[in-house]
């Protein structure tokens, strides 16, 4: 029984902290500098939906490499393919202001 509570007790200051998360979200498509909590954002979700097929360092495997993705697209072009897909990539693993967070941290890849 302690354990449980102890459990749920951590379980709902994830909750918490991810509720209150990091101010402004407001980041658009955009090439400027994310800022530092839309960084570990973007980061995170890169990891849980993108890094499977394009490396947790960006390095590539099953898709291409993207330490560099940002000389060859803007963040709105990222976004697209993103949103859209391209090539044997399907579109819309990450919808919206998601989509947004990741596309302008990939394109300060440069």
């Amino acid at each position: 029984m302690k354990k449980y509570l102890v459990a749920c007790l951590f379980g709902l200051s994830l909750l918490m902290l991810a509720a209150c998360g990091g101010g402004e979200e407001n980041n658009t498509a955009t090439d400027a500098p994310i800022e530092q909590g839309a960084t570990a954002e973007a980061e995170k979700l890169f990891k849980q939906s993108c890094a499977s097929c394009h490396g947790g360092n960006l390095e590539g495997g099953f898709g291409p490499k993207l330490e560099q993705v940002g000389n060859k697209y803007s963040a709105a072009e990222i976004e697209d393919i993103i949103l859209n897909g391209q090539g044997k990539m399907q579109g819309g693993l990450l919808k919206g202001e998601e989509a947004s967070t990741v596309a302008s941290w990939l394109a300060e890849h440069k």
